[in-house]
């Protein structure tokens, strides 16, 4: 009867019940559900878990074997060979990974103490137990593992030790690097999310390890700051020495051509040098008295001998041009006598007469 078209339903016909909120005692069921199938199942390849088993940022579990295969490059559904692989694809995977493991350095491998009678009474699955406290570790029991060594004990268990080491391997550890094995509360998620950004400033991974390329960054710019505080260092004390080389040659250079050499100081020697050795200092004299351009105001003892040089040059080319004689003058007044069937051509004369022959018997008219 009805829906034949003669009756329209209603809402609160077809909905006789309401959907209720979930209890606390359903909520807690169901998390504890959820719990239980990620302490024994690989959430990648939906396999169960077993050794070797690794953990990543989020205090997660995985099976070794499940994040190599997504490691390797590969097809959206195969793994490095190309194969068919069971569990979930390579998107899949990293949505749920979430960038979290980029490689192994990414993950620890956690290291369970089995329970020994466990294996001949289940034979499927070992049981794991807290090394100290003997308790199964699984949803009922918090459990942590250290980093880097990967041993996993309860967290009561390190709380009532209180050590800095190992109980295993006594390696030394710190309280940050007590990682929660399938955290629930928001608080402790919120823990490690802050480990892994310090670890980042850091240049470190999650197990502690260094991240290829973090290193060479910050180096190559710290060294390009210091060579260029180098450079500018350096450009600052040279400009002001290139400028006194300068205003010293430049000086020397137009007061070389006026300038004339000193007299030799003979004023402590005798009026006639006999002896050979009055000869000597008489030339030791004349050549200490005569001006040699230095380099003054110049603290530097290889800027000062480089001005001192430079100096020199300019004098010493001043002299040479000031002795040798004037190619233009030279070139008016000829004393060259040419030679040709060894008769003297007498008729070169100075610049006045130059290209004309006067005739022997010539008169003035």
């Amino acid at each position: 009867m009805g829906n034949d078209g003669g009756s329209i339903p209603k809402r609160r016909e077809l909905v006789k019940e309401a959907a209720a909120k979930p209890t606390a005692s359903e909520a807690k069921e169901t998390q504890q559900e959820a719990l239980e199938y990620a302490w024994t199942t690989c959430p990648l390849s939906l396999q169960p878990l077993k050794p070797p088993v690794v953990s990543d940022c989020a205090g997660k579990l995985y099976n070794k074997d499940a994040i190599l295969e997504y490691l390797l490059p590969g097809d959206e559904g195969g793994g490095g060979r190309g194969e068919s692989r069971a569990g979930l694809s390579k998107s899949d995977c990293e949505r749920f990974l979430n960038g979290r493991v980029k490689g192994l350095k990414d993950v620890v491998e956690v290291k369970f103490e089995v329970e020994k009678r466990s294996g001949a009474i289940n034979g499927k699955k070992p049981i794991w137990v807290c090394p100290v406290t003997n308790k199964t570790l699984g949803p009922a029991v918090k459990a942590v593992y250290l980093v880097p060594c990967g041993h996993a004990f309860s967290e009561m268990a390190i709380k009532e030790m209180g050590s800095d080491t190992c109980l295993q391997c006594n390696e030394a550890y710190t309280k940050e690097n007590v990682i929660s094995i399938l955290p629930a509360s928001p608080a402790e998620r919120d823990r490690l999310a802050r480990r892994l950004d310090s670890l980042k400033e850091q240049g470190l991974s999650h197990a502690l390890k260094k991240v290829p390329g973090s290193g060479k960054k910050k180096k190559s710019k710290h060294s390009k700051g210091e060579a260029m505080q180098t450079i500018g260092t350096e450009t600052e004390t040279s400009i002001p020495q290139l400028i006194t080389i300068t205003t010293l040659t430049t000086t020397t250079s137009s007061k070389a051509p006026t300038s004339a050499p000193s007299e030799p100081s003979t004023k402590h020697l005798d009026p006639k040098p006999n002896s050979t050795a009055q000869k000597r200092s008489i030339a030791t004299s004349t050549t200490s008295t005569t001006k040699t351009p230095t380099a003054q105001g110049i603290n530097n003892a290889a800027t000062a001998s480089l001005t001192t040089k430079v100096l020199a040059e300019e004098e010493a080319r001043a002299k040479r041009r000031k002795m040798e004689p004037n190619a233009n003058l030279s070139s008016l007044f000829t004393s060259s006598v040419s030679v040709k069937d060894n008769v003297s051509n007498t008729k070169n004369g100075d610049f006045m007469t130059r290209g004309f022959s006067i005739p022997t018997g010539a008169k003035y008219q």
